[in-house]
This record gives C-alpha cells, structure tokens and sequence, in this order.
C-alpha cells in the first residue's frame, strides 16, 4: 500500500472543510482534503450566515464572488396564525463589528464553487475527491495514521500531523474516535421545500415564522428568485407521505401563485440539539457537524462550522511551525463549545415557540407577546443580542478582551491606498497601537503585524481609535481570527502571547 504524508488530513470538503482548507491554504500549511462525493451537491441546503461569516469570505478573498449569490435580510418577523406581528427584529441600517450587513441569505452550490476554486490556488493544499476515510489506525501526541480509499477500491496510507473530521453529523471521524454525542433531547420532524421563482411579487420580502399551532411554518428569501419553505410535520404524519408532491403543492398553495414556483428540492429533516462531549483526542479534531448540530432557527449551523475552523486553523498553523505547543489546541473547545451551546439553547427556546401545536398555549403565547409589543408602541424590537465574544482561551483578562475586533470598510494606509481594513492588513497577527511606540524591538513569539492609527493607518470614520481609546490601553493584539486576544502594552501582550503558545498540558 502506498504511503503519503501531509501536515493536517481534512475528511470532509463541504463548506466547514472547504474553509478550513483555505484557511490553511492562506497560512501556508500543507492539507490534504478528502470527500466521498466527487461534485458539489447542486441543490442549497445552508440557507444563512451572518456578518462575521461574511467577513471570513472577505479575509479568504471571495466576497465579492459571493455577492451575487447572496441577498441581505431586511428583517425576521414572527407572527402569529392571524398575521399579527409577535415580533420583528429589523436588519437593514444595523451596524456590525465586520461593517457587513447583520444576515444574508444565500445559494450554498456557488458558496462552495467559490470556496474550492479558491483553494485549488493554493499549491500547499491537496483536493482527492470521491475519496473517504477508511480507517484510523494509530492516533498519539505525535500524529495520525490513517487509510483513505477512493471510489474504485484503492487505499492509501496517510501519516499525518493532525486529522480533523468536517465529515457532518454522521461523521465517520468522530465514531473513529468514540466521540459521544450531549442530546439536548430537541426532535422536531420537518419538510423542507426549496424552490425557484419567476418572479417574486406577493412574497414576503423578510424572514418569517408563523406560529400558527395548525401547522408552524417558516418562509424565507434566499439567494435572488429563490425561496425556502419549511412545515412543521405534525405527530400523526408520514414523512413519505409528505414528500408527496400534491401534497407540497396544497402546503405552498396559500402561498403562491400557480406556475409562480418550481420545486428543486424537498426533505424531511429532523431538527435537534447535539453536542459532542470532546472535540479532540490526542492528534484528531472535530469541527462543524461532526463536532455539533443545532436547530435551524437562528440559522448559525453553518456558520458554528466556519467559525470552528477559523478558530482552528491558525492555532494548527502556529503548531505546526512551532511556534506553540499542541497545549494550544486545548483552548479550541474551551473557546467555540459555550458560543456554539448559547446558540443551541437559544435556537431550542425559539423553536419551542414557533412549534408550539397546544392551541390554548399558543394563545396564551400570542396574547403575551402582543402585550409586551403593544407596551413598546409596536415598534420593531432590538436586534437580537449578538452572539457574544470569547469567555475563556487563547486570551487574556482586560477590557473587551474576546470580542471581535471592528473593521473599517474605508481605511487608507500611509502610501494611499484605500479599502475595508482586513484587505489592507492582511492575515496574521496584528498590534495596532495609538501612538509611535509599538515597541519594534520587542520579541514576539510569532509574525506580528504592527501597525500605528493615524500613521500606518487611518481610518475616517474614527471607529478605530474610538473602539482603542474606550480600552484606556496604548495598544490592542489582534489574532488571526480578529478576535481581541488583549488590551495593553506591547511588552505586556508580546509576554502573554508566548505564555499562551508556549504553555504545557
């Protein structure tokens, strides 16, 4: 059996392990990434990603190949089985930390064209599709040995530095390794109808949930002329039956107009919380669905995904030039898992008012909500709260310390030009420091971009210096992932930036 060896073996090559792959690609690492299917599966199944998602395809360098497959939300409504509006959360005019609008919805097919034809220009990273894992057979502090096997039979021994699994909910990496599985104890059956348009007029231009207890419903806009209808299967229906399409045809009725909508896709999905209780052992990782799955109705699954690998990759990267120890990649868990269980609890306590079927409950949730509105003048309610920052990990106590560092979209540098600060930085590690001591003679313990506001860089808006000048910190340490590691002195950050690579399990 021939052998082949790479630094991080990637099972999986839907968007969270195309995106790690890219990531990886960007910070010079050598990957192999593997999947079972040879072609991108041509139908949407993620439907959502939010700003900081949208920025992770700017840093990548696709945004602008993206766009067009991609409509902003205007708002997310939940009414009830009258029509009147229970809540609204408004998203047009909200400012973000990425300077991207708050939610976009898009086509997953030409998400992930963009995505491979991006990593396919970078020479360090290796696609083998119609490729799976077959086995895992040895996995220790030093590294992986596993067998992949593509679609006629062949196998192919692989050692490796890191394997992570991206290879979904059922994944074959995380049973490899006997990942056990946190069950919120959420299962909810639902019919999933994707759909094109000739045209949109009658639909509703914004996100909607019905809380209708006949039968909970959710409709969405998704990339332009398309639309997404989702039904709550009710206790006493089949989910054969439902797939139906008279059946499809009579739920879409109320909805559009005869010949308005064509369906390409349908599914029966079931909607649950589960958590895996450990994301790694010794050399191997778990990342997106492998690692975790969520209800849909925040619409952060795959972006939980995103935001695991663009919190795994640079720790891989600084590991594997040794610049840190593996004691690193403790903190990936410590980091992602309580944002990625915020989102499940919350999703589950949506859902659980949307899927309310108990008519007199729902009522009685109607009447409440409608109280609470009307006390507010019916205006629109807040945004919902963001996501939250990092609690605990690769960071260090202080002010704002875990958030995620604001972008400029107009900031120029010294030579002139011009454009949205991530673009004009670049990957890596960044010092951006208020004045013109960011100490140069300092030792870091990795490549650190240091920058001077208003010398190096200057931003007109102001938000920069503003968002500095609130820490009451001459400088601020930017990780790769444009989470704040820390708020201080250069010296003082240089010192706990190589305490946290360098620290022992």
């Amino acid at each position: 059996m021939r052998t082949i060896e790479t630094d991080v073996l990637i099972a999986g090559f839907g968007p969270t392990g195309e995106t790690l792959a890219a990531f990886l690609g960007l910070y010079g690492v050598r990957a192999i990434a593997i999947d079972k299917e040879r072609e991108i599966y041509l139908q949407p199944r993620a439907a959502h990603f939010d700003h900081e998602i949208m920025r992770v395809w700017q840093r990548l360098g696709i945004a602008e190949q993206v766009l067009p497959s991609t409509r902003a939300m205007k708002a997310y409504e939940f009414r009830s089985a009258d029509g009147q509006i229970l809540m609204r959360f408004k998203q047009e005019g909200v400012t973000t930390p990425s300077g991207w609008a708050p939610s976009y919805m898009f086509h997953q097919p030409a998400l992930e064209e963009a995505l491979r034809t991006r990593v396919a220009e970078f020479s360090t990273i290796d696609v083998r599709l119609g490729v799976s894992l077959a086995a895992i057979e040895a996995n220790d502090a030093s590294g992986v040995i596993a067998r992949i096997k593509d679609d006629s039979g062949i196998e192919t021994r692989v050692r490796t530095r890191f394997l992570v699994g991206a290879d979904g909910g059922g994944s074959v990496v995380r049973r490899a390794i006997d990942g056990e599985l946190d069950d919120y104890g959420f299962d909810e059956p639902w019919l999933v109808i994707d759909t094109v348009v000739d045209d949109e007029e009658g639909l509703p231009p914004y996100g909607l949930q019905l809380c209708d207890p006949k039968r909970p419903t959710t409709v969405m806009p998704m990339a332009p002329m398309r639309r997404r209808w989702e039904f709550m299967l009710l206790p006493d229906e089949n989910a054969d039956v439902m797939l139906d399409d008279a059946r499809i045809e009579k739920l879409l009725r109320p909805w559009v107009r005869p010949g308005q909508a064509r369906v390409v896709r349908k599914a029966v999905y079931r909607f649950h919380g589960l958590v895996a209780k450990s994301w790694r052992k010794e050399s191997v990782l778990l990342a997106g669905d492998a690692a975790h799955q969520m209800p849909p109705f925040l619409g952060q699954g795959m972006c939980s995904g995103i935001r695991d690998v663009d919190n795994l990759a640079w720790r891989l990267a600084c590991v594997l030039r040794g610049e840190a120890t593996p004691a690193l990649l403790d903190s990936y868990q410590q980091e992602r898992e309580p944002h990625v269980r915020a989102i499940i609890e919350t999703a589950i306590f949506m859902g659980r008012v949307v899927c309310a079927l108990d008519e007199a409950a729902a009522v009685e949730r109607d009447q409440g909500m409608l109280a609470g509105r009307g006390a507010r003048g019916n205006a629109d309610d807040p945004p919902p709260p963001d996501l939250g920052g990092l609690k605990a990990g690769c960071l260090i106590e202080g002010p704002r310390t875990g958030e995620l560092f604001p972008q400029a979209m107009q900031a120029c540098t010294s030579s002139g030009i011009c454009g949205r600060l991530d673009d004009l930085l670049g990957p890596g590690f960044w010092l951006i420091a208020r004045d013109g001591d960011a100490r140069d003679t300092i030792d870091w313990p990795t490549t650190v971009k240091r920058i001077i506001l208003d010398r190096d860089v200057s931003d007109e808006s102001g938000r920069l210096n503003a968002w500095l000048e609130e820490t009451g910190a001459p400088a601020v340490l930017v990780r790769p992932d444009r989470y704040v590691f820390g708020a201080g002195d250069p010296k003082t950050l240089s010192a706990a930036l190589r305490a946290k690579l360098t620290a022992r399990t």
